[in-house]
């Protein structure tokens, strides 16, 4: 019975671990304005932003560069957790609102809440679109279509780099 009781603690251990290590992929340690807690509006120039965020993440974030369609890293996961802005901590959608579009990047069909993200017109690329902007730090997330699953019938299409992901400590990982 202590065998059991000690690998159940484990399992549930390593997946915290797991976890936060997912979260840490954007070397937050030197950005002080990532946090999952405060949700006050940021405004933080793209200079400053440069000195924080890796390159990667600032191009798509602050420059609304668009990352290779299917190689995001959360593009075709089904874990369930939460995900949050890359660049500023900030929580944006849950894992029960995404779904399989086959479009290449990961797709979710609404928001957290409706501050969680805000939207701007979009007429780069020679079409009108509607960007998809962190609702705290205004990092470009992806874009926003009327193509999606109800109850929505939304598909907010994000580029994987600009979320970090908190895998829920209940869940097996499916």
């Amino acid at each position: 019975m202590k065998n059991i009781i000690f690998c159940y603690m484990f399992l549930i251990l390593a997946g915290y671990s797991y976890a936060q290590n997912q979260k840490s992929d954007h070397g937050h340690e030197n950005n002080p304005y990532y946090s999952t807690t405060d949700t006050k509006k940021l405004n933080v120039s793209n200079e400053e932003w440069k000195k924080v965020l890796p390159i990667d993440l600032y191009l798509v974030a602050r420059e609304q560069n668009t990352e290779k369609p299917f190689t995001g890293k959360y593009w075709k996961s089904s874990t369930k957790g939460k995900y949050y802005c890359a660049a500023c901590g900030n929580l944006l959608f849950k894992s029960d609102a995404k779904f399989a579009s086959s479009c290449g990047w990961p797709s979710f069909y609404e928001p957290l809440t409706k501050n969680s993200v805000r939207y701007r017109k979009d007429n780069s690329v020679g079409m009108v679109r509607t960007e998809v902007l962190c609702g705290r730090c205004d990092a470009h997330l992806g874009h926003i279509f009327d193509d999606g699953p109800a109850p929505t019938y939304k598909r907010f299409c994000m580029n994987s780099i600009c979320l970090d992901f908190e895998q829920d400590i209940t869940s097996s990982g499916k």
